[in-house]
């Protein structure tokens, strides 16, 4: 009998790891019932940093799934 006939036990199954992109959180702009122009002021910064917390997430994600893509 040949040796390639034989029977062998199963290789184990091959363990595959994702590595992906970080995960996010959702976008969040603050609420604001500004009364004065001091509040308002305050009110648009805050939402300022928000947008710009929000949009580095979204960079984040981008350049992760730009690498994800570039050739090794």
């Amino acid at each position: 009998m040949l040796s390639a006939c034989a029977s062998a036990p199963k290789s184990p199954a091959v363990q595959l790891i994702k590595i992906g992109c970080p995960a996010v959180i959702a976008c969040r702009l603050p609420a604001s019932q500004a009364q004065t122009n001091g509040e308002l002021n305050q009110a648009i910064e805050d939402l300022e940093a928000a947008w710009h917390s929000c949009a580095a997430q979204v960079d984040m994600v981008l350049k992760c799934q730009q690498a994800a893509k570039a050739p090794p």
